[in-house]
């Protein structure tokens, strides 16, 4: 079985093909991803409207990137039958079904007029959450491929994406290699931190396809929080990554004040980033010009803002651990990838003597591989409404998992 897997909730354009053997044992033969990092780092975000143009010109082509890795993008010709007949109706459809999307339209159906079906059983789409102008790209990229193919669609919450993809090893291979990845076999019951620039959600995992969100953040995200703290620190987008290594470079630099911890000794599992970045403001303001600029108080404010969102990480996740008698935690979202998180998540885990499970750095942020995975899962666990007729996909920007 050959899944293609689709990614366009926010700011990167993942494709990635799987092929899965008995017994769950997986096959990455592709799994391509098109960053707009460039695109937005002048403006310190995502601006919605504009990853969905970027998304418009990037699928095809890390699709074509995709199929060619895979060894299953071919052209129309006499070795090679042609499995669609092509008629002026089907294309009459493409152009309706693409109709909010006129810059895909252009790559997309020039390419499907000049290579022929390839070997994929399923096409798994992210259908939420995330920014909905991007996710309807990816969505009627799906549809549009599962109408002229006859492919069956699979649509995918992107948060169990993040979940899954932290439970395996993976590596590339080709046809001829032979799959032995390790699956790392996660203790039930677990619990899920997706901590990412979009979603900080702190999840109970009964098991695969069941899930119970126990907290989430009120307002900013802790990857967001990353980011506008370093933009108010002059540092660039995206923030995160640039924080964390400015921390790893701290001296014994004084700051005048601790930074706060919000909703750090609350009863819930809920979190508070926004106050967080605005005492960073203050905080921030109140320095002469001169210190404003000093390497070292910028470093000393990083690993300040860094300990002080994974502070309340960690105090959340394990009380959720503590008062459901976890036996694993699962860390995923693009700010997984902090050395310094998951250095004091794995100690206090090791305490704990439960399992922790992240996904390497690559997997970590958005991409198609981890689509491909949950769409696999829900196949095999049968669970609805999937694989559904490309007319009935929609794309939900504020889709829940577990509901």
């Amino acid at each position: 079985m050959k899944i293609l897997g689709i990614e366009t909730s926010c700011d990167d354009t993942g494709i990635a093909i799987l092929e899965v053997k008995n017994n769950d044992a997986f096959l990455v033969l592709a799994n391509e991803v098109a960053s707009q990092i460039k695109v937005h780092k002048k403006y310190g975000g995502v601006f919605p409207m504009m990853a969905k143009r970027e998304h418009q010109k990037n699928l095809v082509p890390t699709f074509i990137q995709a199929l060619r890795k895979a060894e299953i993008l071919r052209i129309f010709n006499s070795q090679f039958p042609i499995s669609n007949k092509f008629s002026n109706d089907k294309i009459s459809q493409l152009k309706i079904i693409l109709e909010r999307e006129p810059e895909l339209a252009k790559k997309l159906i020039p390419f499907l007029k000049k290579y022929s079906k390839p070997d994929i059983d399923y096409i798994a789409v992210t259908n939420g959450p995330g920014l909905e102008p991007c996710l309807w790209v990816g969505v009627n990229f799906a549809r549009a491929l599962s109408y002229f193919w006859d492919i069956p669609i699979i649509p995918v919450n992107h948060i169990e994406g993040h979940i899954l993809v932290s439970n395996f090893q993976f590596s590339i291979f080709n046809f001829q290699s032979n799959p032995n990845d390790q699956i790392l076999k996660t203790e039930f019951p677990a619990i899920a931190l997706v901590v990412s620039g979009g979603h900080t959600q702190i999840i109970l995992v009964e098991d695969v396809g069941k899930y119970k969100i126990l907290g989430e953040t009120r307002d900013d995200a802790a990857g967001e929080c990353f980011d506008k703290s370093a933009k108010i620190l002059g540092l660039s987008y995206p923030g995160g990554p640039i924080i964390s290594k400015l921390a790893l470079q701290t001296t014994s630099y004084n700051l005048q004040a601790k930074l706060p911890r919000p909703m750090l000794n609350t009863k819930d599992y809920d979190m508070s980033f926004s106050g967080l970045k605005t005492a960073v403001l203050y905080s921030h303001i109140k320095q002469p010009k001169k210190i404003q600029k000093n390497k070292d108080y910028i470093s000393a404010m990083s690993a300040e803002i860094q300990q002080a969102i994974i502070d309340v990480l960690l105090k959340k996740t394990f009380k959720a651990v503590k008062d459901f008698g976890a036996k694993s935690i699962i860390l995923g979202g693009g700010v997984s990838a902090n050395q310094e998180l998951k250095k004091q998540f794995s100690v206090l885990a090791s305490e704990y003597k439960i399992q922790i499970i992240y996904p390497p750095a690559n997997l970590s942020t958005d991409n198609g591989l981890m689509i491909a995975i949950a769409g696999y899962f829900n196949i095999k666990n049968n669970r609805g409404p999937t694989p559904t007729n490309w007319e009935n996909l929609k794309a939900d920007s504020n889709l829940r998992i577990g509901e």
